[in-house]
Order: C-alpha cells, then structure tokens, then sequence
C-alpha cells in the first residue's frame, strides 16, 4: 500500500508542478506517503490512550490504507466509555487536519512544504470524516453503537444494529464501486476517478463488510461463552502416558485412541505434556529410540489455566500462544483437559439453542 500510494501521489505532484525534476517529485511523494501513515498512527493512539485511560489493554495497532484498527483486549464496560474511545480518533484526524490546513496558508505560494501541507490538511479530513461513517466496525459505527447501548442498556442489541449498519453501507460502497467500473462515462465514475477509484470503492466495501460481520461474531460468541469457566467446559479424562517410552509406541498412542495430547507421568506425577505436533519435528527413522521426554515440553514451560478462568479468556490465550489444548490445573495437580475444539462444540451448541428459542 505505502509503494502504491506513493507512486500516486508522486504522479500527482508531477502534474501540479511540471517544472519540478523526478527526484523532487518522488521524494515528495514519499514524504506525503509517511506523513499519512504517521496521521493513521495519531489517529489510533488516540483511541488507544483513551482506552488505556479507562485502564483497557491494548494489544496492538494494524495499519490499511484508510485507517487502522486498535486491538483491544476486552469491550469498553459503559456506552459512555464506548463513546469516548470511538470518537477520539476522527477528533484526533480533524485536529490534525486543521494544522496542516493553516500550515499551508502560511506557506509559501508553490513550495513543497505548501503542498505537502495541503495534501495532508486534505487527507487527515477525509480520515477523520471517512471514520464517522455509521458503518461497525468503524468509528461511527461504534459511535452509532455507543449511542444505542446508552438508550437501550443492551450491549447486544447495539452491536447487532451497528453490524448492520456497517453491512448496509459496506453493500453499497461495493454496489457503486461496481458501476463506476461499468459505467466509466457517468458522473460517479469521475468522481471517484475512473474504474480503479470504483474498484478502491468496492474493495473498501468488502472489507468492510467482513470486518463488520466478523465483529459481531465476536460480540455474539462473548456473549454465548459470558459466566462458563474452564471448569465447566474442561474434558476429566487426562490421557497420560509414562516418560520412558519411545516417540514410536506414542504415535502408536495417538493412533489407537485419536487422543492427540497427553500428560507425560514419572513416578505417578506429572512431569511434562507432549503432542503429535512436537514429535513430527523430529525425523522418522529417530522415533524407535527417542524416548517422549525428548519431544515434552516440561512441566515448568506447559500453558496451563486454572478451573475457574472464564472461558473466553482461555479462548484468547490459545489463540495468542497457538495451542489447540491445556490442562487445567488446581493446586498443582491436573483435575481436567480444556482444547479449541471442547470450547467451539460449546459455542456451537449455545448459538443454536439460542437461534431456535428466538425463532420459537
């Protein structure tokens, strides 16, 4: 996106200013280029200062060409807190918008920095009033959301209207992205600047609608997982296997029950956890005398939860620390195994009881 945008915007400055050489242009160019980028950083520091504010862990910052995405750990615990969080960074990007507009009225007439400035007073406008679109998951989706929750007091009910607002809006930005292409001589075409402004136009569209239907999944499985611990979920059959046998006899193991992690015990305790996934990294002709120890990881290393840490957070860590299981562990010893699979079974089984008592 960053070699795209500033071969853009280097033609751009070509045309506006014909007596300039390739150098100057390119450098321009990439300079808008990163400025830019550094404006959808401030944009999403601000979200993330104000949720840190409210003493919400932020995760990480992911960067698209028309904004970014602040990942935060958990949703914001009131609509005004919601509120606060979601409008920060259009405020951010009109604020920044405002700098550069009168940093390029006093520029000098035809300079660089005149047109640097005046492309990111522009640009930083666009940001900000781009993301107050009503569209979840963006801004103004989440704006719209906040507003909803405060009238409503039901978080869920707001998250499924402001998902369809934002699919809503992300199916017609694809409807005229669409006939811009098709129609290259209509006004909207010109407008958007021709077929790749209508393909920008529908791509953004499909983005947003995934990002808007993935959005609410996660609201909605939240909601199915609220008040189950690992406890409740975790499987009390701890397949073990004993330390001192060969990585041979344990994929005969997992052959014969399907089990796919175990507990390795010594001398009745348990000393390590191992799985088929750690014994394929070693070679095949190795496995008749390598004993599990050398595949396990040790006790001290293992993922573990407690019974009564809430299933979604448990969900969030094995996604985080891409494990598909873990044992669960209660004043040192292991009562229970928790997987992937044991937590989907139960999204899917609540989901479903819940879309046939609605229907009923």
């Amino acid at each position: 996106m960053f070699a795209l945008i500033t071969f853009w915007f280097s033609a751009v400055v070509k045309s506006q200013h014909a007596g300039w050489n390739p150098a100057q242009y390119w450098l321009l160019g990439i300079l808008i280029s990163i400025i830019y980028f550094a404006s959808i950083v401030f944009h999403e520091l601000s979200h993330s200062l104000v949720a840190l504010h409210y003493k919400i862990p932020v995760d990480s910052i992911t960067l698209f060409v028309f904004g970014g995405l602040s990942r935060i750990s958990r949703d914001a615990e009131s609509a005004l807190q919601e509120f606060n969080i979601a409008i920060a960074g259009p405020l951010s990007s009109f604020f920044l918008g405002g700098l550069f507009i009168g940093a390029y009225e006093f520029s000098p007439q035809g300079s660089a920095v005149q047109t640097i400035s005046g492309w990111m007073g522009v640009l930083n406008l666009l940001l900000g009033a781009f993301n107050l679109i009503p569209g979840f998951p963006m801004d103004g989706g989440r704006v719209l959301r906040s507003i909803v929750w405060g009238a409503t007091k039901n978080f869920e009910k707001a998250s499924r209207i402001a998902s369809r607002s934002g699919q809503f809006i992300a199916y017609g930005m694809i409807v005229l992205g669409i006939w811009a292409v098709v129609q290259q001589n209509s006004e909207l075409s010109r407008i958007l600047g021709g077929w790749f402004g209508g393909i920008w136009l529908a791509f953004i569209g499909w983005f947003l609608l995934s990002a808007a239907h993935e959005s609410y999944t996660q609201v909605a499985v939240r909601n199915t997982l609220a008040g189950l611990h690992a406890g409740d979920v975790m499987s009390p059959d701890v397949p073990t296997v004993p330390r001192d046998i060969s990585l041979d006899d344990y994929v005969h193991e997992v052959l014969r029950t399907g089990r796919r992690c175990h507990v390795v015990t010594g001398n009745g305790m348990a000393v390590g956890l191992v799985t088929l996934h750690r014994v394929q990294h070693f070679p095949r002709d190795e496995w008749a005398n390598t004993s599990i120890q050398a595949a396990m990881v040790p006790q001290n290393g293992i993922h573990w939860v407690s019974p009564h840490e809430p299933v979604m957070g448990v969900l969030e860590r094995m996604q985080s620390e891409d494990v598909n299981q873990m044992p669960v562990l209660q004043q040192g010893h292991i009562i229970g195994m928790i997987s992937r699979d044991s937590i989907l079974r139960v999204i899917q089984t609540r989901l479903h009881h819940t879309t046939r008592f609605a229907e009923k």
